[in-house]
């Protein structure tokens, strides 16, 4: 199928600014079952510099600079997707023994994932969690992660949250409740605890009721012989071709599709506004 993606940002200030480098992931990363058809960003006012990079997590992103003091900042993204079916948990561990947890990343991995999983902080409550969630499973990975994804979505509530960083995982642990962001964090604590490694995933999801017509957030994580696989704890289920990443990351901070700071003599308040639309167009 072909999706339509618009995603319209608009910022107002109760008086002129001036805005200092702002960072736009507001392309989609293209996989091999989605495949960018075209790409539009406008902005108003008009950028004196707009750059295309590549971060260094291979993340597409567009970084804007306005020289001019404003109190409006448009920014509007629309872009086709062509998405094809596939079967997220559709490959063969290798080796074979990573089937079940704990595992041994492949030494290629094992030198930058043990590097980062060793740099956590995770407390014992997750850890506690993450065991009980293990046992249950009876060590199989897959089945690890797909009773992890299962288990939040079905026990923990779902808390709208349109702004703000994710919350420790221990606080979403604590309260039983969360946003798709606080969701996500929380999962990759979970899967750091028993050795797998995990990152955030910032994009959309077409035929949710709940998601569509916001950003959302979910997992991918590193399997040996499988890449990264994502699964989605706020709507309990293994990514499909519904989901359009923008952007991937081992941390969760800064992947808003939008992120930049402002500067002014006085005090200055600032509100958003943010619509996203999504439709199917074959």
């Amino acid at each position: 199928m072909i999706l339509e993606v618009e995603h319209q940002l608009s910022y107002s200030y109760t008086d002129y600014v001036g805005l200092n480098p702002h960072y736009f992931f507001l392309s989609p990363k293209p996989t091999p079952y989605q495949y960018l058809i075209n790409h539009d960003l406008s902005i108003l006012p008009k950028p004196d510099l707009l750059n295309k990079n590549i971060d260094q997590e291979g993340n597409i992103q567009h970084v804007c600079f306005i020289n001019q003091r404003l109190k409006t900042f448009e920014v509007n993204s629309k872009f086709s997707i062509k998405t094809e079916d596939f079967k997220g948990l559709n490959f063969v561990f290798f080796p074979f023994e990573c089937a079940k947890i704990p595992f041994k990343y492949p030494q290629r991995m094992a030198k930058y994932v043990e590097f980062i999983l060793n740099n956590k902080s995770i407390s014992e409550d997750v850890k506690d969690f993450a065991l009980a969630v293990a046992e249950k499973a009876n060590y199989g990975t897959l089945d690890f992660l797909m009773e992890l994804t299962t288990q939040i979505h079905k026990k923990f509530r779902y808390i709208s949250r349109e702004r703000g960083d994710a919350v420790l995982a221990e606080e979403t642990l604590k309260s039983q409740s969360g946003s798709c962001r606080d969701f996500s964090v929380f999962m990759m604590d979970v899967c750091a605890s028993v050795g797998i490694l995990a990152r955030f995933v910032s994009g959309y999801l077409y035929g949710s009721e709940l998601h569509q017509h916001d950003l959302h957030a979910w997992v991918e994580v590193l399997l040996p012989g499988g890449g990264w696989r994502g699964f989605d704890p706020t709507e309990g289920r293994v990514v499909d071709k519904n989901y359009v990443a923008l952007a991937a990351s081992i941390e969760s901070i800064g992947l808003s599709p939008v992120r930049g700071t402002f500067r002014s003599i006085g005090h200055v308040e600032s509100v958003l506004n943010a619509e996203v639309i999504i439709k199917e167009t074959k």
